[in-house]
């Protein structure tokens, strides 16, 4: 009877571990398939005649007089095209930029929509009547909800009229690339990405491929529309033009194919605008070396976060463990995650915020809070003589720490009393607040340290989860500092230096583990040398 009752525990911890090592293992599957695209990506084979394969070429092979021409229209159906510009001189390796000035259609000033057409055809010939020409269409306008104004800002003042309804909005920028590059495709081992821009055309027994064109969507910001009104007659356009090579092409595919997916996702257009800067200022391995490494870094949280609950979960003493350490880390990352909610994309707010939940989950089982529903009161369970003995440790550390924390506190309150005019209330207080964690963070480790030395131990502590964390803020700060890549482009300054805090936390664990566990050893091996001389 008792093995058997013993044995429900132990099989659903196996269960659990069991379905972590399964997601890890998925997940790992998943970035080394991904590494295994990047590399084909960067490295696509030429056609080898030679072997006699079925090769497909470049119509821009035979350098053709090439006419580059911007249609505006409705409906992008051919029909009632309006010409906006046209390069007759057209070079596919060139760069140029125009600016012209397009005049809107009454359905588009009545909350309307508008395209632009780009055709590549023959020099002298219309699109319509050329048999090679390739053409892209993309919207020009959007439908947002229009942005709040001043009054409605700030909750003092009286709000001005807005439309809860989305509104059309004028795009002023028409980015167009197109590949320049004169490669040779294999028929066989023709990309996937690049099939889906590809026209073939039959030339004798020669096929050829038409120039690959492709709107860049990742150009577009929300900061630079401009609302619609019905007395809008024009509107300035920017139209651009790059040649790119296979390599960049395939590239920009990918990346709009990222931005397509956090739409889906439920990404808003502000959050999405963060991200495109970031893909769009990086370099091409560069940003393959910022996904290998957040990768690392996920892989590094993921194992810190279940490890870390796994290990509370099977606590059943508190003792040695800083009460006040704990609940001010749960403070922090609750004040941390309210500041990022305002300025932060929802890549970073995602693991603040379950870490949040976790920290307050560690709460309840330090000051062992429990939960009668029968009775719907709280009760919370006493303290043994060790966790006692580690609530006066924890209760002189935090005597002592408050000497240099209150005076700090004070003196920077008064100090962010000079924004106060600058920002609202909610606003100041919580840049105030989160202003002191990221200040004072580090001191947050002296109660749980001071614990250590009196206790002389460190057995309490998850010296798994702390290596992964600080092995985590390890990599994001050497590439914030070294290239400002990674974690820069989701985080603030003060961010990285708060994250900087588990490293120190992790050499210093370190440090006691080494000192205390000498002292262990010699302990344990001279109580065991007079057990021998007993006997």
């Amino acid at each position: 009877m008792f093995p058997s009752c013993c044995s429900k525990p132990a099989e659903s911890g196996t269960k659990r571990s069991s379905i972590a090592k399964l997601l890890l293992g998925v997940f790992v599957v998943y970035i080394l398939h991904t590494v295994w695209l990047l590399y084909g990506f960067l490295n696509t084979k030429p056609c080898d005649r030679s072997n006699g394969e079925p090769c497909i070429a470049s119509y821009l092979a035979a350098r053709p007089r090439l006419q580059l021409s911007v249609f505006t229209c409705l409906v992008p159906d051919n029909s009632q095209l309006n010409l906006a510009v046209k390069i007759d001189s057209f070079n596919p390796h060139s760069t140029f930029e125009r600016q012209v000035n397009i005049s809107l259609p009454q359905e588009t000033r009545a909350n309307g929509t508008l395209y632009a057409v780009v055709y590549i055809h023959k020099a002298g010939v219309s699109p319509l009547e050329d048999n090679r020409e390739v053409h892209y269409a993309a919207l020009l306008t959007t439908y947002i909800t229009p942005p709040l104004t001043a009054g409605q800002r700030d909750g003092q003042k009286k709000p001005s009229p807005r439309s809860e309804n989305p509104v059309s909005h004028w795009r002023p920028h028409l980015s167009i690339t197109m590949m320049s590059e004169d490669f040779t495709f294999s028929k066989a081992g023709l990309p996937s990405d690049v099939r889906r821009y590809m026209r073939v055309s039959q030339d004798g027994r020669q096929m050829i491929y038409l120039p690959l064109l492709l709107i860049n969507e990742l150009s577009f910001r929300v900061r630079d529309l401009m609302e619609i009104s019905s007395s809008t007659v024009q509107l300035p356009l920017t139209v651009s033009y790059e040649g790119i090579s296979l390599r960049g092409f395939r590239f920009w595919v990918h990346l709009q194919d990222v931005v397509y997916s956090l739409r889906q996702f439920g990404f808003t257009e502000e959050n999405i605008d963060e991200i495109k800067e970031t893909l769009v200022d990086s370099n091409l391995y560069l940003l393959v070396l910022t996904a290998l490494i957040t990768a690392l870094q996920f892989i590094c949280e993921f194992l810190a976060l279940k490890n870390d609950i796994s290990s509370w979960r099977k606590k059943k003493s508190m003792a040695g463990m800083s009460r006040k350490s704990v609940l001010w880390r749960s403070l922090s990352t609750l004040l941390i995650f309210l500041h990022l909610l305002e300025e932060t994309s929802l890549l970073v707010l995602l693991p603040v915020g379950l870490g949040a939940c976790v920290e307050v989950w560690k709460l309840f089982k330090v000051f062992n809070f429990q939960f009668q529903w029968k009775r719907s009161k709280v009760t919370v369970s006493k303290l043994d003589e060790d966790e006692r003995k580690t609530v006066e440790y924890d209760t002189q550390a935090s005597r002592y720490l408050s000497y240099l924390v209150y005076p700090l506190c004070i003196s920077g309150a008064i100090f962010s009393l000079a924004y106060l005019r600058q920002k609202s209330y909610y606003s100041w207080l919580i840049n105030s607040l989160v202003t002191g964690v990221y200040a004072f963070g580090f001191l947050s480790m002296a109660p749980q340290l001071f614990i250590n030395h009196k206790l002389k131990s460190v057995s309490h502590l998850q010296g798994t989860v702390l290596m992964y964390r600080g092995v985590n803020t390890l990599i994001s700060d050497l590439c914030s500092f070294a290239s400002f890549l990674s974690s820069s482009a989701f985080f603030s300054s003060s961010h990285q230096l708060s994250c900087f805090r588990d490293e120190l936390l992790f050499f210093l664990y370190l440090y006691q583990r080494r000192c205390y566990a000498a002292k262990t050893r010699r302990r344990e091996s001279g109580t065991h040398s007079k057990k021998v001389k007993t006997q």
